[in-house]
């Protein structure tokens, strides 16, 4: 009987050596639609996705100082470029797997008009973005306000959180009026179908294109990256409130 049980045991070996755990570095407006994507991909995979949620900055700075990630899933396509032509990527990996979209947003029902108009009244005291310097979509707000003509005279009013999430949480909290956060952040979750917002229109500010990279090749990462380039992976990219890139192109 004992050595049945071997024989047996012995068949499932290969199995559990292929499995593999892929350390992924997501930056934090992606969370939401990252749970749902590791949670189809290891549906049909022996592989585990453990996300670390973060900027891209401070992602970026890790990884260039050696910090141990299998994959980069940005929110900006500058820092994987940079790390790619650093030679700190698998080469021929990069790709953009969604666009994001910038909405100012309050949890107040009827403050923020359908226009932006009121980040040209001053009616707020404070007014929330992820530090420009770490975060691309707060790059964006900022490169918002400059186009409006209304940096200058907001500066004062802002209050910076180093991600999306704490502007989010800053906005939620109610420590700030309103805010510049994803369009993802709104969908599901706490703050589904509540409040106001304005939907930045796309020319106010460069294209927010999120763009992952393989940082060590091996076998679980490229299949994860894979999978998100897959009409699944897309399917659940739209319905987080972004627009996939299904081609997986440059």
């Amino acid at each position: 009987m004992i050595p049945v049980l071997l024989s047996a045991f012995a068949l499932l070996l290969p199995d559990l050596a292929a499995a593999d755990v892929v350390k992924a570095a997501t930056a934090s407006n992606f969370r939401d639609a990252m749970s749902q994507l590791v949670s189809a991909f290891e549906k049909t995979s022996d592989h585990t996705v453990v996300p670390v949620f973060g900027s891209t900055g401070k992602h970026f700075s890790q990884i260039v100082n050696g910090a141990p990630f299998d994959v980069f899933l940005a929110a900006d396509n500058r820092r994987p470029k940079v790390l790619e032509q650093d030679g700190l990527t698998v080469p021929e990996t990069r790709f953009t797997y969604a666009i994001g979209q910038l909405v100012l947003w309050s949890p107040r029902e009827g403050y923020v008009d359908a226009d932006g108009h009121i980040l040209g009244s001053g009616n707020f005291r404070h007014l929330a973005i992820a530090n420009p310097d770490l975060a691309p979509y707060g790059a964006a707000a900022k490169e918002t306000l400059e186009n409006l003509g209304l940096w200058q005279n907001v500066k004062p009013s802002v209050v910076s959180g180093e991600n999306i999430g704490q502007a989010f949480l800053f906005v939620h909290s109610g420590n700030a009026e309103l805010g510049f956060v994803a369009r993802s952040q709104l969908i599901g979750g706490r703050a589904s179908g509540a409040g106001s917002m304005w939907r930045v229109p796309p020319h106010l500010h460069a294209p927010i294109e999120q763009q992952a990279v393989l940082l060590r090749d091996t076998a679980a990462a490229r299949e994860f990256l894979s999978f998100m380039r897959g009409a699944e992976a897309a399917a659940i990219i739209r319905a987080q409130g972004y627009t996939p890139v299904e081609d997986g192109g440059h």
